[in-house]
């Protein structure tokens, strides 16, 4: 009698087999590029290019979003049990002949597969960063610039952003999962571009992180928590199909204020395109859900316009300063263009691209500074050392006049 076997791993060993070719690729490159590097620096150019080769990633998974090929392929993590479309042609070629405009089609299965063999590899290259991170760390862990729990983190996040990816594919693009994927993808960015810029002051023999006044140092958390509110509420508009709901700028359905309905807009644990209940979602759900996240636009880039503006002014962060005022115009000009021009592909990446941007430069300009309240450093000397004690010099003054204190 043949035993039955509860879970067939064939097809994901198969996909982890091509994610180890695909990151075989840039780790050759990293290898002969710094063969006569020390391993710090060949430590931080993987990183930096795995933080690189992450961006282009979750551009394709927007295009993957945007091309509705989120269910090219039906299950996970192969393709009707398959390790490539190639050999579910058959598969396929049923699916697309009994719905030719639904998600199954060829193209739409080419595209999902290869979303999903990107993530393998630039999984691949996140482990090769945490093993070189300890193997480092064990040799003494000269300009690594962070612990090599920072990589373990990334590498754990990776693994949690991939069973995210799963769900999206088993669940049939469930709002609130496509939602935490897109925010999984960007937290990964600020992972990586936070070790990298670490690495980099390690490198270069910097003092420290560039000291900031604390009201400028808490603006910058503001403005970030803000930008990060912003994205999930475009990730929602996104999987939510809402980007159509309002056709006009800068009034609504030749409205200031539209006929909307938030309970259903925002109820967040529901299948696509219903509510929790199964009834259908109202048009005036999409509505809400589209002028919410433009009018939180509107406090978005006043506060990084602000920011910038006040980043130049102090003279502090001035290359992160000027990368937000330009992300903020591009920003708007890409989500303008999603609305007046009908949501076409080309407007829709670059605004997904530069919400991708924004999270890292922040990311950037964080790991890169700190509030001057947590003790500054003069000449070697903490600040708060190193300030003369003008109470203790007027008393001392005082005495040599004769003066009781």
């Amino acid at each position: 009698m043949n035993a039955q076997v509860l879970y067939d791993f064939t097809p994901l060993a198969r996909l982890m087999a091509m994610g180890v070719v695909i990151a075989l690729g840039p780790l050759a490159w990293i290898w002969l590029r710094h063969q006569a590097a020390d391993p710090g620096r060949r430590l931080r150019a993987l990183t930096l290019l795995t933080l690189f080769l992450t961006f282009d990633l979750v551009l394709f998974g927007a295009f993957t979003r945007l091309t509705d090929s989120g269910l090219g392929c039906p299950d996970w993590p192969g393709c009707y049990g398959k390790a490539s479309p190639l050999g579910a042609h058959a598969d396929i070629a049923e699916a697309q002949s009994a719905m030719p405009t639904g998600p199954v089609t060829h193209g739409k299965a080419w595209i999902e597969m290869i979303h999903r063999y990107l993530a393998t590899g630039v999984g691949v290259l996140i482990l090769t960063l945490a093993v070189a991170s300890w193997l480092q760390w064990r040799r003494g862990g000269a300009n690594m610039g962070v612990s090599p729990w920072w990589p373990t983190f990334t590498l754990l996040w990776v693994c949690a952003q991939g069973a995210f990816g799963a769900l999206t594919v088993t669940m049939k693009l469930f709002p609130a999962i496509v939602t935490l994927h897109l925010l999984g993808g960007l937290g990964l960015l600020a992972l990586l571009c936070v070790q990298a810029v670490r690495q980099r002051q390690a490198e270069a023999g910097a003092a420290g992180a560039e000291t900031l006044a604390p009201a400028l140092h808490r603006g910058l958390w503001v403005t970030a928590a803000l930008v990060v509110f912003q994205v999930a509420l475009g990730g929602w508009v996104s999987t939510n199909y809402a980007v159509l709901a309002c056709s006009e700028f800068p009034r609504c359905q030749g409205a200031w204020w539209p006929q909307m309905n938030f309970s259903q807009g925002f109820e967040l644990w529901r299948p696509l395109g219903h509510t929790g209940g199964g009834a259908p979602i109202d048009f005036a759900a999409l509505t809400a859900i589209h002028y919410t996240h433009r009018l939180v636009a509107y406090a978005v880039l006043a506060a990084l316009a602000l920011l910038a503006w006040r980043l130049l002014r102090a003279g502090r962060l001035v290359a992160q300063a000027r990368w937000l005022a330009g992300l903020a115009f591009w920003q708007l000009v890409s989500g303008l263009s999603n609305v007046v021009l009908g949501w076409p592909l080309v407007a829709a990446l670059a605004h997904t691209g530069g919400a991708a941007a924004l999270v890292v430069v922040l990311a950037w300009a964080l790991a890169a500074s700190r509030s001057s309240a947590q003790g500054a450093i003069v000449n070697g000397v903490p600040a708060m050392s190193a300030a003369p004690d003008r109470s203790k010099q007027a008393r001392t003054a005082m005495r040599s006049m004769g003066v009781a204190s």
